[in-house]
This record gives structure tokens, C-alpha cells and sequence, in this order.
């Protein structure tokens, strides 16, 4: 049985304080959680949400990361930064950084082994446009995203992987994809990850689905077999809402 995940990104939203705040608000909605709860935050909200979050069920994670562990790349954060302020998760190869900062399927594989070689636990995104989805090129394209990002790990390494399904075309829109349809892909996903490191390995990593999941789709998503949880975007950032998503994953945990 895999446990369910709802983690949060925050994106570019909320100032250290005011991050400080929500994070104190979740707190006791969550407590009973069944499920993992990770919030992925903005850099500058990193060590405040985790020495506030100290001591509870709710981890704390980053959005981003570099994959050398140091040098002249201004602007970037390292792995060793990252945990030194409290991060133990990292989304990577989100379709915002695709899109908007010419992440790879190269530099996601970079960095998805570099943050396993430094003890964070990858949340690797992979999904399609609408256009690939209209020409029947989804299947194919998650595919070769996930293999492609979990390239040179071992089958033990490949099991601490997230994967995240966030069609892109249902991110930011109010959009969805049926329940069926995230199923269906995710479990696609699934059947790529067999293919690479046997069925034993697809069993147990988890993936979420991350296509604008919300307090009222929640439920109906977290009920689909394939389903591990989801990668909450604004809905993360209003307590209430995100714990109703949270209610919803730890239902489904026997």
C-alpha cells in the first residue's frame, strides 16, 4: 500500500511572515493526517515555515534547485543550502520552470540525481500541453519525461522519487482532467517506470496528479487506484482548503 503525499507549492506567493502564519493555521487541521504533508516553498520562506513546522507532521520542501554543489551560478540555491534551512523535499522540472526558464529533460535528470546524492526527495513533474494531448501524444511524452528524468538511478533510488502528473493545460486554468483521464495517465507513468526498473519499483513510487486539484475535485481523484496524492497549487495557500485535501488523501488509507 503506498501512502499517500499532498504536497503544497506555494509558488511565488507569500512573504516569510506571512508564510509563518499559514503554516501556524495548518498546523492543527492537519495533525491527524494520514498521508505525508509537505509544503513546497518560495527560498526565503524556507527556514521560518520549518522552524515553525518543527516538531509536527508537515515537511517542508523548495521549488527549485541547482545541480553542482557550489560555484558561480548566481541565483541558484544548492542542495547542502537547502537542507541547512530546513528543506527535505524539492519539486523538480515543474512546467512553470520548463516553460519560463528552459528547464530540460536534461537538466530535470541533473538535478533529480543530484538531490537524491544529497538526501532530498525529488518531486519530478512531468505533463503534456493541450495541443500534445489533442494530436494523442500524451502517452508517449510522459513517458519519455520519466525515463528520461530517472535516467542512471538505481531501482532503490528510483522508489524515493515523487512523480508529479500536472497536464499543463489544466494548471492555473481552473481546468481538470476527469478522474479517469489522470488515472489513466498516471497509470501510464506507472507502466514507464516498469518498463525501467521492473514492476516490483512501479508498485511502490507514488505519484500524484498535479492539474489544479482543489477541496471540491479532491475527493473524487483521491478515490482512482493510480492515484498517490496530489501537487496542490493555489489551493495550498488557504489552510481550510488545503486540509480538506489532506482529509481527503488520509481517507483513502486503510
Amino acid at each position: 500500500m503506498r501512502k499517500p503525499i499532498i504536497a503544497g507549492n506555494w509558488k511565488m506567493n507569500l512573504t516569510p511572515l506571512e508564510g509563518e502564519t499559514l503554516v501556524k493555521a495548518l498546523i492543527e487541521k492537519v495533525a491527524d493526517a494520514k498521508c505525508d504533508v509537505v509544503v513546497c516553498v518560495p527560498f526565503v520562506d524556507i527556514a521560518p515555515v520549518a522552524a515553525a513546522v518543527k516538531g509536527t507532521n508537515i515537511h517542508v520542501g523548495a521549488q527549485n534547485l541547482h545541480f553542482k554543489k557550489s560555484g558561480a551560478y548566481t541565483g541558484e540555491v544548492s542542495a547542502d543550502m537547502l537542507k541547512a534551512v530546513g528543506a527535505e523535499y524539492v519539486i523538480i522540472g515543474h512546467s512553470e520552470r520548463r516553460q519560463y526558464f528552459a528547464e530540460t529533460d536534461e537538466t530535470v535528470n541533473l538535478k533529480t540525481l543530484f538531490a537524491l546524492e544529497n538526501g532530498l526527495i525529488p518531486i519530478v513533474c512531468v505533463g503534456e500541453s493541450l495541443a500534445q494531448r489533442d494530436a494523442g501524444e500524451t502517452d508517449g511524452l510522459v513517458s519519455m519525461q520519466v525515463k528520461a528524468a530517472l535516467k542512471g538511478l538505481s531501482a532503490q533510488d528510483a522508489q524515493k522519487v515523487i512523480i508529479a502528473y500536472e497536464p499543463i493545460w489544466a494548471i492555473g486554468t481552473g481546468r481538470t482532467a476527469t478522474n479517469e483521464q489522470a488515472d489513466e495517465t498516471i497509470g501510464v507513468i506507472r507502466g514507464a517506470v516498469a518498463e525501467a526498473f521492473g514492476q516490483e519499483t512501479a508498485e511502490k513510487i507514488r505519484i500524484q496528479y498535479g492539474g489544479s486539484m482543489n477541496a471540491k475535485n479532491c475527493q473524487g481523484l483521491m478515490q482512482m487506484p493510480q492515484i498517490d496524492g496530489g501537487l496542490i497549487g493555489g489551493a495550498s495557500l488557504k489552510a481550510e482548503d488545503f486540509s480538506i485535501i489532506v482529509a481527503a488523501a488520509s481517507d483513502t488509507v486503510a
